[in-house]
This record gives C-alpha cells, sequence and structure tokens, in this order.
C-alpha cells in the first residue's frame, strides 16, 4: 500500500529544459525528483512525479500540480521531529515537514523551483488525469507597454503597437470544442482534439497585453501558436476571422508564428469535486474523439 501526496508547485523555466526528465539536461521534473530521492533516502530509481501539464523549455509556472505515491513509513520516517529542529517543531504537521525539508535541498529562497505545499491527495486523484481544465497566461509587451528589464524573463517584446481589440474579437472566434491541428506541433498517435474553454486579451495596468487561456488540455505548442495568431490578427497581417478559418484547415500554416516559451506561465489547474475524480481520470484516459455532431453549428 502507498500513499499518494498531492504537490503545488512553481517555477521560473529560463533556466530549465522543461518540465520532463531527460539525460544530462536540467528539468524540473529531475529536479524535484532527485530532491524527493535525497529526501526519501531511494537507492536507484528516484520517486516519479505525475504532473498536471508537462511544460516545455522556457515555460514557467505559478500553479503547476503534481502527485507522487510514498511508502507511508518512508513518509513518517522522513516528517517525524528531528534533533536540531526549531522549538516546537515537534507540533508541525507533517506535510509541512516535507515541505520545508524539500525546500532546504532544493535551495534558498531564491530558487527558481518552489514545493508551495503538500498535502494527502483525495482517493482517485491523478495530477493529470483527473484535471478538467488548465490556464496560462502569455505576456506580450508593444509599443504601448512598459518595458520593464525585471519581467523580461517572462515577457516577449514587440517592436509594433497591437489592435488589443482585434485579438480579443478573433480569439472569442476559437472557442469550444474542435480540432486544433493548425496550432498543434505534429506528435505520432496524439490527438489534436480539445476544448477551448476561454481565451481573453486584456491590457494590465503597465500596459503589457496578457492573453489569458483555458482549455480540458493543450497539445504541444499549442497556446503559443494560439497567441501567435492573435499577434498577427493585431499587427494586420491577418483579418479577425482568419485564425478561426485557419483551424478550419486543421494543419500547420506560415500565416503566423509560434511565440517564444518566456511569455507563457501556467497558472492554474482545476478539479472535479473528490468524489468525481476517479471517474474524470479514467474518461481522460480514453483516446480524445471528435465527432461530426459535436461540430455542427
Amino acid at each position: 500500500m502507498t500513499l499518494r501526496i498531492r504537490l503545488d508547485l512553481a517555477y521560473q523555466g529560463t533556466g530549465f529544459a522543461g518540465w520532463s526528465r531527460q539525460p544530462a539536461l536540467r528539468t524540473v521534473q529531475g529536479v524535484l525528483e532527485e530532491a524527493l530521492a535525497t529526501l526519501l533516502r531511494r537507492e536507484g530509481a528516484a520517486p516519479r512525479l505525475v504532473v498536471a501539464g508537462r511544460t516545455d523549455a522556457g515555460v514557467h509556472a505559478i500553479g503547476q500540480v503534481a502527485h507522487l505515491d510514498v511508502d507511508p513509513e518512508a513518509f513518517a520516517a522522513v516528517t517525524r521531529p528531528r534533533r536540531g529542529d526549531a522549538a516546537g517543531a515537534g507540533a508541525e504537521e507533517p506535510y509541512a515537514v516535507l515541505v520545508r525539508r524539500l525546500s532546504g535541498i532544493l535551495g534558498s529562497s531564491d530558487d527558481d523551483v518552489v514545493v508551495r505545499s503538500a498535502r494527502p491527495a483525495p482517493a482517485g486523484f491523478d495530477a493529470r488525469f483527473s484535471a478538467i481544465w488548465r490556464r496560462y497566461d502569455y505576456r506580450l509587451a508593444d509599443l504601448g507597454a512598459l518595458r520593464d528589464p525585471l519581467q523580461r524573463h517572462r515577457t516577449v517584446w514587440v517592436p509594433r503597437t497591437l489592435d488589443a481589440d482585434a485579438m480579443d474579437v478573433a480569439a472569442q472566434t476559437l472557442l469550444g470544442l474542435g480540432d486544433f491541428a493548425a496550432f498543434c506541433k505534429p506528435r505520432e498517435e496524439a490527438t489534436t482534439i480539445r476544448t477551448l474553454q476561454s481565451y481573453r486579451w486584456r491590457r494590465g495596468a503597465d500596459g503589457v497585453l496578457v492573453a489569458s487561456l483555458q482549455a480540458d488540455a493543450f497539445c504541444h505548442s499549442m497556446v503559443r501558436a494560439l497567441v501567435g495568431a492573435c499577434l498577427a490578427v493585431g499587427e494586420g497581417r491577418l483579418d479577425v476571422s482568419g485564425p478561426a478559418e485557419l483551424m478550419q484547415a486543421r494543419e500547420r500554416t506560415s500565416a503566423f508564428k509560434v511565440l517564444p516559451a518566456k511569455g507563457l506561465t501556467l497558472t492554474e489547474v482545476g478539479y472535479p469535486p473528490d468524489d468525481e475524480l476517479a471517474a474524470r481520470a479514467e474518461q481522460t484516459r480514453a483516446r480524445r474523439e471528435l465527432h461530426v455532431n459535436d461540430l455542427v453549428g
């Protein structure tokens, strides 16, 4: 019997080659699993993390979710009070102890990956397959925005003025269930059927354009391609109907560019009520299929 733990994570993606562990490359999964292996004193293989969204190289996160399965005795051993703990640590909740000790292994408070919280996962919880939506923001600064060097790692600069209203109108035409092949990097046997639940553009107080997108799931490079298509509208290179027309073609195009990863941040992952987690995970594992009746109208 194992204990499933939910971890809530944040990281700056600049120094990582993406989430997924890769030989000889620094990845978020690799760093976290090595820290967990050190804490749990695992020999050979590190504990395996399952994540809600496998972010690409350079993509950031403030609301990433992962889970891992651990032996209850090992968990108890690493979260019990130790000699040298601060006064009062004996009353510290075990999951808070786990976060504190993981943070000590990962590095100082200004490190680029942070475990924000840990908690027991409800029955049936799967960080990836139980999720019902993922939400991302993309920051795009045009000539009307404040050029803030402190935001350079998470903002893409465009040396022209963009039509934010037209970009927002174009974004609305892409909502709903559809085949997003025109906005996804092809992967063998991977479906491109998704439900885009929301997509809006707004200007922040600093003048930076922020795109907020939410979907049941996103395929590889989909968010950055959707942002690139609306950027082409904002520049006047595409009509507001252009992105929807490209989507109907269901194939990659040179009409827009996929934007850089650094402007993208995973902000939140949504899950159903606890009593629906297992059913949702089972449903999601089944391959998504596009039915003609779903697209009528």
